[in-house]
C-alpha cells in the first residue's frame, strides 16, 4: 500500500537485526539485513565488512525500498500483503517472494508482480492470502538444508510477519476530510452587558388635590375624595353622603339663629 512503507520496515530490521557474520549463511557479513554483497552492488566498488558495519540508516531505508520493496511493487499491494511480499524479498530474494505471493493468488507465477497479479490481490481476501502465501513459503524453507541452522528464527519470522500482516489486513485508510469551518449566524449575539435596556415609562404626574373650602363637612369630605384616602372607594362615597347630610343639618340650624 502506497505510504506503508515506513511501516513495514521497522518490522523488517525487528528480523534482521544487527550485525551478523555467520559461518554457515550463504550471504557472508550482514548489517541490518544488508548483505556485503548487496551493500558492494550499491556503493559499485569493493568494501570492506568495517564499512558494511557503519552503514548509516538512511542508506539502510534506500536500500530496501529500491531493492525489496520496489521490486515487489509494495506501494499497489493492499495493506498487509505489502508486508508479506516485502519479508519474503529481503528474505529469500524479491523474485520468490513475488512466486509465493502469485501461488497464493492464484495467478502464474512467473516471478514479476505486474497489473494481473495487483489486480488479483485487491480482489482477494486479504488474510486468506497472507496465510497462504506464508505457508507456501514457510513449505520452501523447510526443504533447505540449512533449516536444522536457522530454522528456528525463520519460523519465528515467519510467524511474526503473519501476525502484523493480518492486523495491518484489518486497517482501512482514513478518507482525508476538510473540516469546514462553522457557519457563524449574520446577527451577532448580544451579550449581557452590550443589551440596552427597555426604557421605562415616564412617570405619570398626578394632579395634586386641590383645596376648596369646608362647606358642610368638607374638609372630612376632601379627606376621603381628595386626600389621603381618595382610594377608599365605596368608603369615601359613604362618607360624602354623611358629610353632606350633616352639613344640610347645620344649615338648617344656623337659619334659625340669624
Amino acid at each position: 500500500m502506497e505510504d506503508n512503507f515506513a511501516r513495514c520496515l521497522p518490522e523488517i530490521l525487528r528480523h534482521e537485526g544487527n550485525w551478523a557474520d555467520h559461518p554457515k549463511d550463504p550471504g557472508g557479513a550482514t548489517m541490518k539485513g544488508i548483505t556485503i554483497g548487496t551493500y558492494r552492488q550499491w556503493k559499485g566498488r569493493a568494501v570492506t565488512k568495517a564499512e558494511l558495519r557503519a552503514i548509516s540508516d538512511v542508506e539502510v531505508a534506500a536500500i530496501y525500498k529500491r531493492n525489496y520493496w520496489d521490486k515487489v511493487r509494495g506501494d499497489d499491494l493492499p495493506a498487509g500483503l505489502d508486508l508479506v511480499a516485502f519479508d519474503a524479498a529481503v528474505n529469500s530474494g524479491p523474485a520468490r517472494g513475488a512466486r509465493w505471493l502469485q501461488t497464493a493468488l492464484g495467478v502464474a507465477a512467473d516471478g514479476k508482480i505486474g497489473p494481473k497479479t495487483i489486480a488479483a490481490a485487491r480482489e482477494a481476501d486479504a488474510a486468506t492470502a497472507i496465510n497462504r502465501a506464508l505457508d507456501v513459503r514457510l513449505s520452501f524453507l523447510k526443504g533447505l538444508k540449512t533449516w536444522p541452522t536457522f530454522g528456528k528464527g525463520w519460523s519465528s519470522r515467519v510467524a511474526g510477519v503473519r501476525k502484523v500482516a493480518l492486523a495491518m489486513s484489518h486497517v482501512r485508510e482514513t478518507p482525508k476530510t476538510e473540516h469546514e469551518p462553522p457557519v457563524m449566524s449574520k446577527t451577532a449575539p448580544v451579550s449581557d452587558t452590550s443589551a440596552k435596556p427597555a426604557k421605562r415609562p415616564a412617570p405619570r404626574e398626578v394632579a395634586a388635590p386641590q383645596s376648596t373650602p369646608a362647606k358642610g363637612g368638607g374638609w372630612l369630605k376632601g379627606l376621603f375624595t381628595g386626600g389621603a384616602l381618595a382610594g377608599g372607594g365605596w368608603i369615601a362615597a359613604k362618607w360624602d353622603a354623611v358629610t353632606q347630610g350633616w352639613a344640610d343639618f347645620w344649615l338648617w340650624a344656623f337659619s334659625f339663629i340669624n
